[in-house]
């Protein structure tokens, strides 16, 4: 059983057994950031089994279907900056539900800008300039395409003397399963020049793949003006803070916020960690975040609000809106903590 699929597991066996619902009251926190990259349509019938970043892929009606359901179960939707006073106070009444979007990809635009607008939901949206001037590999989209357009992948330096050859969706799945583990071992810069290489060895323009995916800056511009949009930071070249030098990762952080303040007139004041996860970012990238003038940081560790994240507030958990869990009742019990609870009394106990 893959790790998606046991995770799956657990969450259905703690709503069927009804615990979600009756802990829900003393264990949901004071609510819950919810994290997404890509609001797209359901694909056709007959596009290729071949999917390996669907889960970054969310439709519009699930979207939709979330709002509504944290409307209806008594959460306050509030913005970022919002929910930072609550987390301070350490108490805020109603529980809160923030909805922050990484990367900014055009489908934001199109499709999320439109939910959040028809239910008055603030929303956040973090920018890297790189991918906003089109200059940025996406290197986790460029190495899909490479391996979805090609049935030979010689990765060169990447692996030296080592063919790939691809004849079925469940020979690309393994082959992007082992390059993407290549690639992301890197530093990044040389993951940059890798899969630069890899891409244009393989007839994959990275960018036009950008452009083709992110938005640019007039399209930020448009959201940025819509009262209900906050922008916020995401590093320049959307750098793992964790593998850069400090002085690196605070240049990223700090450019990254000035470029956007020139580009849309207003400065962020929120920042999300490239990737998110305890190998990208740790205390010393918390640390220098707040000492560069962030009020608040997001992660991408699975977690809900308590008043103790005033201590953290430039360490903020998330919940992924996962394309693959696109069930209402994988997000109902995500928010009753229960599954969370399990997780730290686990790891309490080994």
């Amino acid at each position: 059983m893959t790790k998606s699929a046991l995770y799956r597991s657990g969450l259905e066996a703690i709503h069927f057994s009804g615990a979600a619902k009756l802990l829900a009251a003393a264990l949901r926190g004071l609510g819950a950031i919810f994290m997404l990259h890509h609001v797209v349509p359901s694909k056709q019938d007959g596009d290729s089994g071949f999917a390996p970043n669907a889960m970054l892929e969310i439709t519009p009606e699930f979207l939709d279907a979330v709002i509504g359901h944290v409307k209806r179960a008594g959460y306050r939707l509030v913005s970022l900056e919002q929910a930072v006073e609550v987390v301070k106070r350490g108490r805020g009444g109603r529980p809160v539900a923030v909805f922050t979007l990484d990367d900014g990809y055009r489908d934001n635009l199109i499709h999320a800008w439109p939910i959040f607008r028809a239910h008055d939901c603030p929303f956040t949206i973090f920018v890297a300039p790189a991918i906003a001037d089109g200059t940025s590999e996406l290197w986790w989209k460029a190495l899909e395409h490479v391996v979805a357009w090609n049935d030979v992948i010689d990765p060169g330096d990447l692996m030296p003397r080592s063919v790939i050859r691809l004849k079925s969706d469940r020979d690309r799945r393994a082959a992007f399963r082992r390059l993407h583990g290549a690639l992301q071992a890197l530093d990044p810069h040389r993951q940059t020049r890798a899969i630069r290489a890899l891409a244009s060895a393989h007839g994959v323009d990275t960018s036009f793949l950008c452009r083709s995916l992110a938005m640019d800056w007039n399209e930020i511009r448009s959201l940025a003006a819509d009262p209900l949009c906050s922008i916020g930071a995401h590093t320049v070249h959307h750098f793992a803070l964790a593998r850069l030098d400090a002085e690196q990762a605070r240049k990223e952080a700090v450019s990254s916020r000035d470029r956007i303040a020139a580009e849309i007139g207003r400065t962020p004041i929120s920042f999300a960690y490239p990737y998110g996860d305890a190998l990208s970012c740790g205390p010393r990238d918390f640390a220098l975040i707040a000492d560069a003038g962030f009020t608040v940081a997001v992660t991408t560790r699975k977690g809900l609000l308590a008043p103790s994240h005033a201590a953290t507030l430039t360490a903020l958990p998330r919940l992924s809106l996962n394309g693959s869990f696109q069930k209402l009742r994988h997000v109902e019990t995500l928010l009753s903590g229960v599954p969370f609870s399990l997780r730290n009394l686990v790891t309490s106990t080994k």
